[in-house]
């Protein structure tokens, strides 16, 4: 049985699909990998949530983590975060949306990981 042009669209499309939603994870990885070196926390870039929290009850940030989370996306990624964008550091989701929406496409990183410190 041949496959018609709509078929091979359909494998292109899901093709494409999983190309952003790999490209997304792995930007998502890195900027917990950031977080993690950035301001040193002792807990592994895997055991952040996508959807937790960056303060209160999440991973328990304050206003001055905010700044180096400013400056880190400055130099890392070339996205620049105002007062005006106080949204973004509800979580990593929110944060990579931010820097999705900021250049307009997912840039290609390496999704790193380090050992947090013991």
């Amino acid at each position: 049985m041949a496959l018609g042009h709509d078929a091979y669209d359909a494998y292109d499309g899901y093709d494409e699909l999983l190309d952003r939603a790999r490209a997304r994870a792995a930007l998502n990885q890195r900027v917990k990998t950031l977080l993690v070196q950035s301001l040193d926390l002792d807990v592994a870039p895997e055991h952040i949530g996508d959807d937790q929290p960056l303060f209160g009850r999440g991973l328990e940030l304050d206003s001055l983590d905010t700044l180096e989370i400013v400056v880190m996306f400055e130099e890392h990624l070339g996205v620049t975060i105002t007062d005006d964008d106080r949204a973004a550091f509800g979580s990593v989701n929110r944060l990579v949306d931010f820097v999705v929406e900021a250049l307009g496409e997912i840039p290609r990183v390496e999704a790193e990981s380090v050992k947090a410190s013991a």
